[in-house]
């Protein structure tokens, strides 16, 4: 999958639950973060590179086959470099703390299975001045770019909307790993705060509608037409109370001041977002590098069994739920997965509308501008590389044009 570790730490923590477990061990539960801060700067730093800056580099009209990380590593080799770099720092913590790359089997119920010998701690070490010194100055490419096309980024795809992640439970700042269930309004108003997270299926509701695979969850008391909300990177600078890192909150108060502490409804300020979060990462990775429970060998603890579990973490494109039920033969007997796209699966379908409102509506012929501008707004959801990716160029697209009578004026195929 696209997001082997976030599923693997939900999973776990739902079965630390079903194991009786309620705190961690010191070292496991900092392992397990280590390794979560690993992957989710890793993911943002392939998203941000290798799927966003070719848009933000050449622009959205410009021409498919410039619109690729082959193109940036042309034109700015040294920026590909980073990027490369960067996500490869974020793959060996994940190799390190989680035994491989991908699928990993680091977290076991109860805790975690290795600890961080001084030698592999000591690698690290060296490039993470590098690596947060990237970090800062790929956030302030994304805030230059945001700041000097605030006009265009202000309305591409905008519209309010709920948001919701978790929050550290007392002081709300930002935690990627644990916290509370937290929702705000388009208008920063609280619907609900400190809610613990098994408690997820009382105030969530997941829609079915006929036309689509995914659901459409939305906030129970709200109801379907007002209760939908958004989750990601730019819900988490909407709804934390600050950054306990910072260099990160620095950059949060900045992004937020676009919007007078308000929350920021643009999608395209994902980017910005996305950024503040690898350097979180980044010094939330130095810190724990310093801290000697990383060598610790209490790695697992234990607990009476219990019946069920629920395990929710925020994964790189946002909130992700792992909820299941076991017999008394261990058999699962109920699993229920909420992911972050289908969280946000309202949001993106709205997007695709807006974009098409405002490019396509009255227009007699689709260009494949038009269509670049559909894929960007999909895009800024980072929903999976299978849908969101530059593969030179190239979304797989169905877009149709219809006027106002229901006459077909246009059909448009593009698969990858």
């Amino acid at each position: 999958g696209i997001c082997p570790v976030s599923h693997h730490l939900a999973a776990a923590k739902a079965m630390d639950v079903i194991c009786g477990v309620d705190q961690l061990p010191p070292t496991a539960e900092k392992m397990r973060r280590l390794m979560h801060y690993g992957q989710v700067m890793q993911s943002h730093v392939l998203h941000f590179f290798h799927l966003a800056a070719p848009d933000l580099l050449f622009g959205f009209g410009a021409p498919a086959e410039k619109r690729n990380i082959f193109e940036v590593l042309k034109e700015q080799p040294e920026l590909g470099r980073r990027a490369i770099l960067m996500r490869k720092f974020g793959q060996e913590i994940i190799e390190a703390t989680a035994g491989k790359k991908i699928h990993g089997t680091g977290a076991i119920p109860g805790g975690i299975n290795r600890n961080l010998p001084v030698s592999e701690r000591d690698a690290f070490l060296r490039d993470i001045d590098d690596m947060e010194r990237w970090a800062c100055d790929a956030l302030a490419l994304a805030r230059d770019y945001t700041l000097e096309h605030a006009a265009m980024v202000g309305g591409f795809a905008s519209f309010p909307s709920n948001y919701m992640s978790l929050a550290r439970e007392g002081d709300g700042a930002l935690d990627l790993y644990h916290g509370k269930l937290r929702a705000l309004t388009a208008e920063g108003k609280t619907i609900f705060d400190g809610l613990d997270y098994s408690r997820y299926h009382e105030i969530l509701v997941e829609d079915v509608r006929s036309w689509s695979y995914m659901k459409f969850p939305f906030i129970k008391k709200l109801g379907p037409d007002e209760g939908w909300y958004r989750v990601g990177p730019l819900a988490r600078m909407n709804t934390a109370s600050f950054i306990d890192t910072p260099l990160a909150d620095e950059a949060r108060r900045e992004l937020m001041l676009l919007t007078k502490g308000a929350p920021n409804n643009s999608i395209l300020a994902n980017h910005w977002a996305r950024m503040i979060e690898v350097v979180h990462c980044v010094e939330k990775i130095r810190q724990l590098l310093h801290d000697s429970d990383l060598q610790g060998t209490d790695l697992r603890a234990t607990g009476e069994r219990r019946e069920e579990g629920i395990g929710v973490i925020e994964a790189p494109r946002g909130n992700l739920i792992h909820h299941y039920r076991v017999d008394r033969n261990d058999q699962v007997t109920y699993c229920n997965l909420i992911v972050s796209t289908t969280h946000n699966n309202e949001g993106m379908n709205r997007a695709v509308k807006d974009v098409a409102m405002r490019h396509l509506s009255g227009k007699e012929h689709i260009t494949e501008g038009m269509l670049n501008h559909i894929e960007v707004a999909i895009r800024a959801y980072d929903p999976c590389l299978s849908c969101a990716t530059h593969s030179l160029g190239q979304m797989p697209l169905h877009v149709e044009l219809i006027d106002a009578d229901g006459a077909l004026l246009e059909k448009r195929f593009r698969t990858n």
